[in-house]
């Protein structure tokens, strides 16, 4: 065999199919994977319970909620929202009162110093009897004064000295600082203003069934288009229209609605607006988008 007929051979050992092959077998690296059916939500399940909704509203982005659970949600932020506030009000008292202590201070300084200058003029003779060692100077002087400072000091103040095991006790520490928070609600899922007057009803028409005695939730088939009567699910896109509240699918919207934009069940004009699409994609743990596929991720190896 030739040195260019073993260059062709050993290039050409796997064709790229069986490379393909290959890399799944073992793991390495990444490849697509589709969600499962317990990974994705239901079209008609709450986007925060993940149950089917007992009393369905939806936002003008298409997100379905049940009304108990989104109003719980409000109420919670606009709470939430409040206590940041009241926070931000303290914060900026404080730094008010701060302000004007700094001033007092000030003008108090100046009236010591003038007080002092005006006191120095007559000399001032000192104790010799006291306690405080001239002979070792200056510096054992300010030492005795500074220990008969501090033991002259109630327990409520020696809390305030630094201190440099507790962080917020060291001499550089300062208090984090509150902002001044957004008191807008935004949705969970599309991160956008959410106002309760926003939230629109929708109307689901049940599927016939023979057991009636079945649940709603253990049905495969729960609810049908409003107009054409076609089973309602994940696999096909469903839309609500604004007027109504019904709920009908994306198809007959395509294909009759968008021709004339007259609604099929009042018979009134309709416009883009008032047709809002249902948001299908996963659940918290594995959420998903339209694509309803992702990318797993193997092991990796590296070359140095």
């Amino acid at each position: 065999m030739t040195r260019h007929g073993r260059n062709c051979t050993a290039s050409a050992v796997y064709s790229y199919h069986e490379k393909q092959k290959d890399s799944k077998r073992s793991g390495w690296g990444s490849k697509k994977a589709r969600f499962n059916k317990d990974s994705i939500k239901d079209f008609d399940c709450c986007s925060l319970t993940l149950q089917p909704c007992k009393d369905p509203v939806v936002t003008k982005e298409g997100h379905l909620y049940d009304r108990e659970a989104i109003l719980e949600y409000i109420l919670h932020q606009k709470q939430l929202n409040n206590k940041k506030m009241k926070a931000y009000e303290k914060q900026v008292q404080e730094d008010k009162k701060k302000l004007s202590d700094v001033d007092q201070t000030t003008e108090q300084e100046k009236v010591d110093k003038f007080l002092h200058l005006e006191k120095s003029i007559a000399t001032k003779r000192e104790n010799p009897f006291s306690a405080v060692d001239y002979e070792a100077g200056p510096s054992k002087k300010k030492k005795n004064e500074e220990n008969e400072s501090i033991e002259n000091t109630s327990e409520k103040e020696k809390k305030k000295l630094p201190s440099f095991w507790i962080p917020t006790l060291t001499p550089h520490a300062t208090e984090s600082r509150v902002e001044k928070p957004d008191m807008k609600v935004y949705c969970p899922m599309s991160k956008k203003p959410l106002k309760m007057k926003d939230l629109i009803n929708v109307k689901f028409t049940l599927a016939p069934d023979d057991n009636e005695t079945k649940s709603l939730v253990a049905r495969k088939e729960r609810y049908i288009c409003a107009v054409t009567r076609d089973i309602l699910s994940n696999a096909f896109p469903s839309a609500v229209l604004r007027p109504t509240g019904d709920v009908i699918t994306m198809a007959y919207v395509d294909k009759f609605i968008k021709k004339d934009w007259i609604c099929p069940l009042t018979g009134k004009k309709l416009k883009e607006s008032d047709i809002i699409e249902l948001k299908r994609g996963g659940t918290g743990y594995s959420a998903a988008g339209d694509n309803l596929e992702g990318k797993v991720y193997g092991p990796t190896m590296m070359c140095s």
